[in-house]
C-alpha cells in the first residue's frame, strides 16, 4: 500500500470535523505531487523514445537495408515524410512539456483535473500518430517497391507468361500485413508498458481527485 492509501485511510478514521483543510490539503499535495512525477516521466519516455529511434536509423546506415533503400532512390518520399514526423513529434515534446509545467503550477483540484485530462489525451493522440504513420509508410514503401525495386519487377515480368502475377501480389500483400501487424502488436506492447501503465496511475489519481471533489 502506498503513502496516498495509507493516507487516505488514516483521514477516514479521524475526526474530520478537527481537521478538515489540514487533511484535504495533505491528500491534494500528493495526489498533484504524483501526477507532475508521472507527467514528467511521460515527456521524459517520449523523448527517450525519439533518440532510440533516431540512434536505430544513425546505425543502419552502411547496412543491407540502408543499401537497399539507397537503390530504389526514394528519398523524394522519405525525406517529406521524414520532415513532418520530426514537426508532429515536435509538436507532441512540446505538448508534454507543457502538461507537467502546467500540472506542476495548478494549485486547485478542479484545474489539475483538467490538466490530468488534457494529458491522457495528448497520450492517446501520440500513440494514434505513431502508429498511423507506421502504417503510412509502410503502404507508401510497399507500392514504391512494388513499382520500381528491380527484382519485384523481374518476378512479375516473369510470372505474367505463365499467369502467376496473382499470387505474386497476394504474397507481398499477405507478407506486407503479416509484418505490419508484427510490428504495430510490439509497438502497442511497447506503449503499454511505458505510456500505459503511467496512464493507469494518472487515471487512479485522477480518480481520487474527483472523489475529494465530490
Amino acid at each position: 500500500m502506498d503513502e496516498l492509501e495509507l493516507l487516505k485511510k488514516d483521514w477516514k478514521k479521524q475526526d474530520t470535523s478537527k481537521y478538515p483543510q489540514l487533511t484535504y490539503k495533505e491528500i491534494y499535495s500528493m495526489i498533484h505531487a504524483k501526477s507532475s512525477n508521472i507527467v514528467k516521466w511521460i515527456f521524459i519516455i517520449s523523448l527517450l523514445e525519439f533518440a532510440f529511434w533516431l540512434v536505430i536509423s544513425v546505425l543502419l546506415k552502411g547496412t543491407p537495408i540502408s543499401n537497399k533503400m539507397n537503390d530504389l532512390d526514394i528519398d523524394h518520399i522519405l525525406i517529406p515524410l521524414t520532415i513532418v514526423s520530426y514537426i508532429v513529434l515536435i509538436y507532441f515534446f512540446y505538448q508534454f512539456y507543457k502538461n507537467h509545467k502546467n500540472i506542476s503550477a495548478t494549485d486547485n483540484s478542479k484545474t489539475l483535473i483538467e490538466n490530468i485530462l488534457k494529458t491522457r489525451q495528448t497520450v492517446k493522440q501520440y500513440v494514434v500518430f505513431n502508429l498511423a504513420f507506421l502504417v503510412l509508410g509502410t503502404f507508401l514503401g510497399a507500392t514504391y517497391g512494388l513499382k520500381h525495386d528491380p527484382n519485384i519487377t523481374a518476378q512479375l515480368q516473369s510470372a505474367s507468361l505463365n499467369g502467376g502475377v496473382f499470387q505474386i501480389y497476394a504474397g507481398i500483400i499477405i507478407v506486407t500485413i503479416l509484418l505490419l501487424a508484427a510490428a504495430i502488436g510490439i509497438l502497442l506492447l511497447i506503449y503499454w508498458l511505458t505510456y500505459g501503465l503511467l496512464l493507469k496511475r494518472l487515471n487512479r489519481n485522477y480518480n481520487e481527485l474527483k472523489k475529494l471533489e465530490i
